[in-house]
């Protein structure tokens, strides 16, 4: 057998010098052009604004503009969709919401695997959600809550943002565990619940506190708990659900960051450590606190676990509620 020329054996020795370095050059050059960041909601909802705080911040970190490109539509699946099909160069990224998990659990038909077609990169921020009443409700605990509706045999009605949102499960899990009937009446967003709870066509919302917070400090709504596992700095007043009896009511709306699966790992760690970056600014912190956010920086294997929790608690919800989403 020939041996390999000296000129063939120095090709071969470079060729495997580069494929060695390859993945740290990668993370090292990233990004050399603007990053896309996609918002499954239209413009204004906490989804954007988060992403358009992070994006600035994360741009100047990266050295590069980060983009947020809007696009709603499906419970979140456009978005979505966009970015499972997207080049896993880490220059298209989705700031993922609740519905990730959700439409899963629900066995929604999807043109993407969330597992098979993503790797959550993290970091997240979670949106605490609290049970809030009109003023001239007599219920001023949960416990008070129960018992009036449970003396409703036609139900309460408990206004949240949208089928298949984190708030919407949550009332439903309210429900489950409370053990008394509901109506959950879907609207348009926080604002629009808090105007039919104010005028006294709902007997409580579950949802984000920040548009009720005017007409709680105007002693026209009233907190009664919020549904996390300890109280929250979006609302330290408010006490836990699992304080007044009910340890397992814990829901939340949240955001974090995902890449399309294939996105090379040093990209990956990369923009969850810039971006957990972000998310531990002091400044950057309070604003997210002032849309009613609490940051998480955090690993991708603890967002990873999350969502895999998120997945099996809430689809354990939707069958034993028998709950339809579309």
């Amino acid at each position: 057998m020939n041996q390999p020329s000296v000129f063939a054996r120095a090709l071969l020795t470079a060729g495997l010098a580069m494929l060695c370095q390859a993945s740290p050059a990668h993370g090292q050059t990233y990004p050399s052009r603007p990053v896309k960041l996609v918002s499954p909601y239209g413009a204004g909802g906490s989804n954007d604004i988060s992403a358009r705080i992070l994006a600035e911040a994360l741009g100047h970190k990266l050295g590069q503009q980060v983009v947020v490109e809007n696009k709603p539509g499906a419970g979140t699946r456009l978005a979505t969709e966009q970015v499972a099909h997207a080049a896993p160069d880490g220059y298209t990224l989705l700031w993922a919401a609740a519905p990730f998990a959700i439409n899963t659990a629900a066995g929604i038909a999807q043109r993407y695997d969330v597992h098979k077609d993503f790797v959550p990169v993290g970091p997240r921020v979670l949106g605490p959600v609290f049970l809030i009443v009109n003023a001239s409700s007599p219920a001023r605990t949960v416990a008070d809550f129960v018992r009036m509706a449970r003396d409703k045999p036609e139900g309460v009605t408990l206004a949240s943002p949208g089928a298949g949102s984190g708030p919407h499960l949550t009332a439903e899990l309210f429900g489950q565990v409370g053990k008394f009937r509901l109506l959950n009446v879907h609207y348009r967003g926080d604002a629009t619940a808090y105007t039919e709870l104010l005028a006294g066509r709902a007997d409580a919302t579950l949802t984000a506190i920040t548009s009720a917070l005017p007409f709680i400090k105007a002693g026209k709504l009233r907190v009664l708990a919020v549904a996390s596992e300890q109280r929250s700095p979006v609302y330290p007043d408010a006490p836990t659900f699992a304080e007044q009896g009910y340890p397992g009511m814990v829901g939340y709306g949240w955001f974090g960051l995902v890449a399309p699966a294939g996105t090379p790992p040093a990209v990956a760690e990369r923009l969850n450590r810039e971006a957990s970056a972000v998310l531990a600014d002091a400044d950057i912190r309070q604003k997210l606190l002032g849309l009613g956010l609490e940051p998480h920086p955090e690993p991708g294997s603890t967002f990873s676990a999350f969502i895999d929790q998120e997945i099996g608690k809430w689809g354990q919800l939707i069958k034993a509620r028998g709950i339809k989403l579309e």
